[in-house]
């Protein structure tokens, strides 16, 4: 097994807002899809990498507590949150050194209402 995870849906309450705001921390354009009833908007990964979607529908609740994903912050989270705030996010823990082998990460609430993270090894 390559990775723990293969895929993750981060539930948002409306799904334009949601988009344009991870579409501008990330600076990517995000597709969207309805999927068996579930509005589907798909954050940036290739084929071989683990991906994951926002995702607006029955049973899709955003929250503050449980299970929290880590993004890939790139070269440097502090890029993509520098932009949060802007786009109507909060940053909660500002770029955190972990250690020189393991790098930073932070952590942000969305739009919605979800504690998600960075980690980056810049």
């Amino acid at each position: 097994m390559a990775n723990a995870i293969n895929w993750f849906e981060i539930p948002v309450a409306d799904l334009d807002r949601a988009s344009k705001f991870y579409g501008t921390v990330l600076g990517a354009e995000l597709a969207e899809q309805d999927i068996m009833g579930t509005k589907m908007a798909f954050l940036p990964s290739s084929q071989t990498e683990v991906g994951g979607a926002l995702c607006q529908g029955e049973g899709y609740e955003p929250a503050s507590n449980g299970t929290m994903v880590y993004l890939n912050g790139g070269e440097d989270l502090g890029t993509p949150l520098s932009r949060v705030e802007a786009a109507g996010g909060k940053v909660v823990l500002p770029k955190t050194k972990i250690s020189d082998e393991n790098g930073y990460f932070a952590i942000f609430m969305d739009t919605e209402g979800n504690k998600v993270a960075f980690h980056s090894m810049g």
